[in-house]
């Protein structure tokens, strides 16, 4: 798809200066929590503007603060910072240098869009109402995040409002789209140790096997979300790692589950969680062994603001076409951008940034994931467009 904006706001002569910044963060990755470069990268080209820069917030978090001329509002803009453990296999310029480490997830390009609406709004001071606070946030990849430590040390004091985007590969460039509501879920982490009793593996009748035992909890967890929740209610329970046992002629002693619950309700949350308990228990008795559930809550569901989601569809509608502003639908990835849902009035968007011609087809977490950098520029435009229009509604 073809992106045509029909106001890009002076967006486009700092497009270039945008593939610059995403394309060394890409080259330069650092993982959840050790974002200490990066952040200084950050707040280097930050400081180059001219803008009021905070570092070491949260940990390795780094805000702008750009004042306005004119009296209004403080509204913030949040971009995420951290890169994933995955190995970078793409054959490009700008591929990652960093062995095991690589931007999968877009926030190399959360962060570029965002050091150009920094470059933006300082060139247009002099007509810029109330200020802008640009949050840019380490560890958005692992739990317990890094929203909530930022929001701990104050980054939302003076914050009336809140806005940001997710770079999203599944939809097309061109396309924004976000829901009133719960919009993504909350991710939780499960890890299911399996006791048995290990042994020849000649001789199985005098060991209790936790690969056995393990096997037959992947099978009756699947029961959990088809027969102990309400169909209408959506939810994920999936398993992602099963390890147990080192050579093929020893039975295992010992297994390890690891997964992952997505739930939107604290109701489901709970439900799914007391019948985990239940079959972890009765299943490893069962079989003669023994099974404990370490259970970690994560980020709570992202919940959007109506009122804010009515103005994504009218400033949508002033940047693109009709219909390429769509209503998204449910997505059961996390975000801990609902940390700051739950203080101040905001909505969370996604902004297409799949094209195969560009070699973007990739999902989220691929070691091949890239985007279409045009997305950028559309991106930057609907969060400038949402922070304007908010303040003039609140000037009128």
């Amino acid at each position: 798809m073809t992106i045509q904006l029909q106001d890009v706001r002076n967006m486009q002569c700092l497009y270039a200066d945008m593939i610059d910044w995403r394309r060394y963060l890409h080259r330069h990755p650092e993982v959840s929590f050790e974002e200490k470069h990066t952040s200084g990268y950050i707040a280097r080209q930050l400081e180059e503007m001219g803008a009021e820069v905070t570092e070491g917030i949260g940990g390795h978090g780094v805000v702008a603060l750009i004042r306005g001329s004119l009296p209004g509002p403080v509204v913030a803009l949040r971009a995420d910072i951290d890169a994933l453990p995955i190995q970078d296999r793409k054959q490009t310029e700008y591929a990652s240098t960093v062995p095991g480490v690589m931007h999968a997830c877009g926030h190399d390009a959360h962060t570029a869009t965002l050091l150009g609406i920094a470059k933006y709004y300082m060139n247009t001071k002099s007509t810029l109402a109330g200020a802008r606070k640009l949050i840019f946030q380490p560890a958005e990849e692992v739990c317990p995040g890094g929203a909530s430590a930022m929001i701990a040390e104050g980054v939302l004091n003076d914050v009336e409002a809140i806005y940001g985007v997710h770079l999203w590969t599944p939809m097309a460039a061109g396309i924004v789209a976000t829901k009133a509501g719960p919009l993504m879920a909350a991710p939780d982490e499960f890890t299911i140790d399996i006791k048995g009793r290990g042994g020849h593996g000649g001789l199985p009748h005098e060991t209790v096997d936790a690969i056995v035992i393990g096997s037959a909890l992947v099978g009756a967890l699947q029961t959990v979300i088809s027969r102990s929740v309400n169909p209408l209610e959506p939810a994920v329970l999936s398993i992602g790692s099963f390890q147990a046992g080192s050579t093929g002629n020893v039975i295992a002693e010992q297994a390890q589950l690891r997964g992952t619950v997505r739930t939107f309700s604290p109701q489901t949350r709970r439900v799914i969680r007391q019948r985990m308990e239940e079959l972890i228990a009765s299943v490893c008795v069962m079989h003669g062994g023994e099974g404990t559930l370490d259970y970690r809550e994560g980020y709570p569901p992202v919940v959007n603001d109506e009122r804010e989601v009515e103005r994504f569809f009218k400033v949508g509608a002033g940047l693109l076409p009709l219909e390429q502003v769509q209503e998204s639908g449910l997505v059961m990835a996390g975000e801990d951008f609902s940390y700051y849902l739950q203080q101040r009035r905001g909505c969370f968007m996604f902004v297409g940034a799949g094209n195969p011609d560009k070699g973007a087809l990739y999902p989220h977490h691929h070691p091949m994931f890239d985007i279409d950098e045009d997305a950028m520029l559309v991106a930057a435009n609907l969060l400038i467009g949402m922070a304007e229009d908010y303040t003039q509604s609140k000037n009128v």
